[in-house]
């Protein structure tokens, strides 16, 4: 029995992520826990960064020179942090209004998103926040729900932006794993059989600028670029690819895991699986 403080919900685009961290939420505040539910996409999300740009102390020094009308606000969002210091962008859209700054100000915050540094700096950076969450979080009473920050993050960024192998995108994981062992995390992996069709069925039903951009990243650099994707069909290889590795990940975890299959997008009996899990094997 697991008295688990953290749950991570993970799979691949279209196969359920977001409806499995809603159903878990709502059955574990059923069982009288208290809950912290974060989707995809939360800028407040306390063990990774949704819109972070990461500066060095001289970068951060140059562009205090640079935008000195805006010195203070840049200076009272900042957060030092490895070597360098953040700045949470939203935050920044909210202080800063289109007048005060010029777009080559936002060109170049933008352009120094954590996720798109090196992977060594990536990796620095996201390890230091899951260790400063960890150490908040195993003081408290809250059970913590992430969706696709877990797996998904590292993949993504290793994988599919960077195209490195696999041993080094486990190793980040594991890196990871190693930290919130404290939590007793327990790991949900939402499969689905027939890839193709999920991932269709998410194209129809979202905006097509998200299959747009999302087809643009998977297929134009990192991985895919080095295996010639285009189109649809090519994202869906890449997708594939994505799920051997991510399948590797979860057999090679030693953590508290469950992979269950949402093929059929059946509500009733899905919800009944996510109970029985939660029932029967972990106490909260």
């Amino acid at each position: 029995m697991v008295n688990s403080k953290l749950i991570l919900v993970e799979g691949l685009p279209g196969s359920g992520k977001s409806t499995t961290a809603g159903i878990t939420n709502d059955i574990l505040k059923q069982m009288n826990v208290e809950t912290n539910l974060y989707l995809e996409g939360n800028v407040d999300h306390p063990a990774d960064y949704e819109g972070g740009s990461y500066f060095t102390k001289t970068e951060f020094a140059q562009l205090l020179e640079q935008y000195k009308e805006v010195q203070s606000i840049l200076e009272n969002h900042a957060l030092e942090r490895c070597n360098g210091f953040v700045l949470p962008q939203y935050k920044l859209k909210q202080d800063l209004d289109e007048t005060m700054v010029p777009d080559s100000f936002w060109d170049y915050i933008w352009n120094h998103d954590i996720y798109e540094l090196p992977l060594e700096k990536n990796i620095e950076l996201i390890t230091d926040k899951w260790q400063r969450f960890v150490e908040q979080a195993k003081s408290g009473n809250q059970t913590y729900i992430f969706e696709c920050c877990f797996i998904q993050n590292p993949v993504t960024i290793g994988m599919i932006k960077y195209g490195v192998s696999m041993d080094v995108v486990m190793n980040y994981v594991k890196q990871l794993a190693d930290i919130i062992e404290p939590l007793n995390p327990v790991l949900l992996y939402v499969d689905q059989q027939d890839l193709s069709h999920s991932f269709k069925k998410a194209v129809q039903e979202r905006p097509k600028e998200w299959s747009t951009g999302f087809m643009d990243y998977y297929n134009n650099q990192g991985y895919g670029k080095i295996h010639g994707a285009q189109g649809i069909e090519g994202t869906i290889s890449v997708l594939e690819a994505r799920k051997q590795v991510e399948s590797s990940i979860f057999h090679a975890l030693n953590i508290n895991k469950y992979k269950i299959d949402n093929s059929q997008f059946e509500m009733d009996s899905y919800k009944n699986r996510i109970m029985e899990i939660f029932m029967n094997t972990v106490k909260m």
